[in-house]
C-alpha cells in the first residue's frame, strides 16, 4: 500500500519537471537583454552557391505538384538551382510528377528525379541515395505538405554562409490549415510554442537543437562529417542533427523566416505523426546517450538541456501513470494533494509558453487562445498514443515509418474525404475508450469523496481520452462507408 504513494510522487515530481522546462525555455525567450535573431542581407548578385533542393516523396499525389510549383518559383539563379525530387511512391503520383518536369525542364529548370528499386530506410534511405548526385555546397529539404515562399531560399542560404560554424539552419514552420477544426488550432498552439519559444531560446543560447525534418537548409560538408542519413531511428532529422552537433558544429535557427505546411486535419493522422516523433525522438536518446555523456566538448549545462529535449515525450507516460494510480490512491484514502501541488505550479509552464508564442507572432493572439483548452485536453488524449511510442522506442522494438497522409487543404478548408488517402487504421482506439471510463469513474468517486480540486484534472482525462478515441472511430467509419459508396457507383457505371 505504501507503494502507491511513492510511485504517484515519481510520477507528479517527473512530470513537474517538464513543466519546469517549458517555464525555463519561455525565461529564457523573454531574456531582456536578447533581441531577435537578425537576419542577414542578401549577397550581391552572381555569389550564389550551387544548391540542391531535395523533395522526399511517397505517394503524395494531392500535393505533390503544389510542392514542384513553389520550389520551381524559388528566388534563386536557375543554373544554381539542383532540385531533387526523391520519390518512392508506387501510385499515381509519379506519372503526375514525370509530367510536370518534363513541362518544367523545357523551361530551363535543372530537376532530377531519384527513384529507388526498393524503399529500405523510408525517407532517411530517399535523402542518403540523393546525396551522391546532390551537387549543391547546401541541400534544403522540404516534405510534400510544404509550400515555401519564394524568397526562403536566399535568405536561408545567406544565413548559413555568414556562419560558417553552422551545421544547418532551420525556419520556423507556418500553418496553411490552422483554421480548419479546433483539432488544426491546438496543434498550430502546439507547434507555434515549439518553434518560437523552445527552438529560439535553445538557439540564442547555444543549447542543442533538432532539425525539424523540413524548411531547413543544410551544410553539405556536415551531412558527411556527422555521418550521413542513418534510418536506425524514425527521427532521422533529429538523429543526425545532433550526430552533427556532437561533431563540433552548431546550428542556426531563423524565427522570422517561415514555410507554410498543411497540418493534419484527421486525429487519426496526428496521432499516427505524434507516435513517430515520440518513438523517434527516445531512439534518439537510446542510441545517442553515451555520445552526449562522454562529450568533452559540451558542459554539463548542455548534456543536461539535451537529455531534457530528447526525453520530452516520456512526459506522456508520466500523465498515464498519475491518471491509472488515482483511482486506487481514493479508494483507499492515500494523500495525494501534496504530489500534485507542483504539477499545479509548474503547469503554468507550458501555458505560459504558448500564450508568449501567439503574442509574438499574431496581433489577434488573444482570439487563438480559445484554442488552449482544446489543446490541454488532447495532450492528455494522446497519452496512451505516445507512451507505447515511448516504450517501444526505449526498449529497441522496431516500427516501420508510417507516413502522414496530406489532402491539399487550407485556409478553413477541412474537406478529407475522398481525396485519396483513407485515415490510418488506429489500434488504441479501444484503450482510449477504456482510459475515458476509467477516467470518468475516477472523476465520480472524487466527486462523492468531495475532492473538488482534483475534478478539473480529471475532466482532462475525460474529455481528452474521449475526443481522441471517439473522434478516430468516426473519421474511420466515415472513410468505409465512403469507400463503400464509391466502389458500388464504380460496380454500376
Amino acid at each position: 500500500m505504501s507503494l502507491l504513494p511513492i510511485l504517484y510522487a515519481v510520477a507528479s515530481f517527473s512530470l513537474a519537471l517538464y513543466g519546469l522546462q517549458a517555464l525555463l525555455l519561455t525565461l529564457l525567450y523573454l531574456w531582456p537583454t536578447l533581441s531577435n535573431t537578425n537576419l542577414p542581407v542578401r549577397p550581391a548578385k552572381g555569389q550564389w552557391p550551387l544548391l540542391t533542393v531535395q523533395l522526399p516523396l511517397f505517394n503524395e499525389k494531392e500535393v505533390s505538384r503544389r510542392l514542384l510549383q513553389a520550389v520551381v518559383h524559388l528566388d534563386y539563379p536557375r543554373s544554381r538551382l539542383q532540385i531533387q525530387v526523391l520519390d518512392d511512391s508506387n501510385d499515381e503520383t509519379t506519372l503526375l510528377l514525370q509530367r510536370d518536369i518534363l513541362h518544367y525542364r523545357t523551361r530551363g529548370y535543372w530537376i532530377d528525379i531519384v527513384r529507388r528499386r526498393e524503399r529500405n530506410g523510408f525517407k532517411a534511405g530517399a535523402l542518403a541515395a540523393g546525396f551522391p548526385t546532390a551537387v549543391g555546397e547546401y541541400i534544403a529539404i522540404f516534405d510534400a505538405d510544404f509550400v515555401p515562399l519564394t524568397d526562403w531560399v536566399r535568405r536561408a542560404v545567406t544565413a548559413l554562409r555568414q556562419h560558417p560554424h553552422w551545421a544547418f539552419v532551420q525556419t520556423r514552420w507556418a500553418h496553411l490549415n490552422s483554421n480548419a477544426s479546433w483539432l488544426t488550432k491546438a496543434q498550430m498552439l502546439a507547434l507555434d510554442g515549439h518553434f518560437v519559444v523552445e527552438q529560439g531560446a535553445r538557439s540564442r543560447f547555444g543549447l542543442p537543437f533538432g532539425f525539424n525534418g523540413s524548411a531547413g537548409l543544410w551544410r553539405r560538408e556536415a551531412i558527411a562529417e556527422a555521418g550521413g542519413w542513418q534510418a536506425d531511428t524514425l527521427c532521422e532529422d533529429l538523429d543526425l542533427s545532433y550526430r552533427a552537433q556532437l561533431c563540433g558544429w552548431q546550428a542556426g535557427y531563423l524565427p522570422e523566416v517561415s514555410a507554410p505546411a498543411e497540418l493534419p486535419p484527421l486525429m487519426t493522422a496526428w496521432k499516427q505523426q505524434q507516435f513517430r516523433w515520440a518513438k523517434g525522438s527516445v531512439q534518439v536518446m537510446r542510441k545517442l546517450a553515451g555520445s552526449i555523456i562522454r562529450n568533452n566538448r559540451w558542459p554539463w549545462t548542455m548534456k543536461i538541456a539535451a537529455f531534457w529535449h530528447l526525453s520530452g515525450y516520456i512526459s506522456h507516460l508520466f500523465l498515464l501513470l498519475l491518471l491509472v494510480l488515482l483511482l486506487p490512491m481514493l479508494y483507499l484514502h492515500l494523500p495525494w494533494a501534496p504530489f500534485l501541488a507542483p504539477i499545479g505550479f509548474l503547469g503554468l509552464g507550458p501555458l505560459l509558453l504558448y500564450t508568449v508564442s501567439q503574442k509574438r507572432l499574431y496581433p489577434n493572439w488573444g482570439w487563438h487562445l480559445m484554442a488552449m483548452p482544446f489543446l490541454m485536453a488532447i495532450g492528455v488524449g494522446l497519452a496512451l498514443n505516445n507512451s507505447i511510442a515511448v516504450l517501444e522506442g526505449a526498449l529497441g522494438l522496431n516500427s516501420p515509418f508510417r507516413r502522414t497522409p496530406k489532402y491539399n487543404l487550407a485556409g478553413d478548408d477541412n474537406r478529407w474525404l475522398g481525396r485519396g488517402y483513407t485515415p490510418p487504421v488506429d489500434r488504441r482506439i479501444l484503450g482510449e475508450l477504456l482510459l475515458a471510463l476509467y477516467a470518468l469513474l475516477t472523476f465520480s468517486i472524487a466527486w462523492q469523496q468531495g475532492n473538488w480540486p482534483l475534478l478539473p484534472f480529471l475532466a482532462l482525462y475525460v474529455t481528452g481520452f474521449s475526443w481522441a478515441s471517439l473522434q478516430s472511430l468516426y473519421e474511420q467509419q466515415v472513410a468505409i462507408h465512403y469507400t463503400r459508396r464509391a466502389q458500388v457507383r464504380r460496380s454500376l457505371s
